[in-house]
């Protein structure tokens, strides 16, 4: 079944895919009497079907709502330093097929990549549409923001309005398991580039209340770190059941 995004509410019995939903739509081939998922801002999964395809877009007679239950019940940020190359990318993609709520890239001192403000704005505009492919393919109930760059200590400032602040540190931690005994409704989590984290940068987000963490004794790439991270804090919260 087809999985879409509308930018607003639906409150008819039609609905009309336009613009960038109407060229996916065209590209997946939709006919007539093919099902179709519309999920609303508002989180309402909207049960269609293909009532025709127009110059203007693809028409949908909505047959059923409902709230949408594919969402974690943790709200969880991704605070990561900016990798190499075009790692990102496969970062996005793949914490938010894992359930992540927000991307927040993060300038450190061990960051290799440093591109300028203009830069900056191009790949966020790539990251948020590979954020919104990888939540219709995997069904998500919203698309997951990629927010702007911060440094650091700004990440570190911002991190305080979550619940818990979980801090990947390769030099050791406790496990996430002891952190998130009592499950909270908010996360934030950390997780270095290709050189981790210096002392200093460990020491200032100790200081900013964040539970230093580990991932074992391997060391992980910084592709997959978050990967193995976002996976098990959504295995303790119970959202891999």
């Amino acid at each position: 079944m087809a999985w879409f995004f509308s930018g607003e509410e639906i409150p008819s019995d039609t609905y009309l895919l336009s613009g960038d939903n109407a060229k996916h739509a065209k590209v997946l081939r939709l006919r007539s009497g093919e099902a179709v998922t519309v999920v609303t801002p508002q989180g309402v999964q909207c049960e269609g079907e293909v009532a025709s395809v127009t110059p203007e877009g693809v028409v949908l007679n909505i047959l059923g709502k409902q709230p949408c239950t594919n969402e974690p019940d943790v709200f969880v940020t991704l605070y990561q330093a900016l990798p190499k190359g075009d790692k990102m990318d496969y970062i996005v993609q793949k914490c938010v097929e894992l359930g992540v709520s927000r991307i927040v890239p993060v300038l450190t001192d061990r960051c290799v990549s440093r591109p300028d403000e203009k830069s900056l704005r191009k790949k966020r505009e790539r990251w948020q549409k590979i954020a919104l492919q990888a939540a219709m393919q995997s069904r998500r109930g919203m698309i997951p923001e990629v927010a702007d760059c911060l440094s650091l200590r700004q990440a570190a400032e911002e991190t305080k309005q979550n619940d818990s602040t979980v801090f990947f540190y390769e030099m050791g931690g406790a496990s996430v398991k002891d952190i998130l005994r009592e499950k909270p409704k908010t996360i934030g989590m950390f997780i270095g580039s290709e050189g981790g984290f210096t002392e200093d940068e460990a020491s200032l987000m100790q200081t900013s209340g964040a539970h230093t963490a580990t991932l074992g004794k391997r060391i992980l790439r910084a592709e997959t770190a978050p990967l193995a991270a976002l996976s098990i804090i959504m295995y303790q919260t119970d959202n891999f059941s």
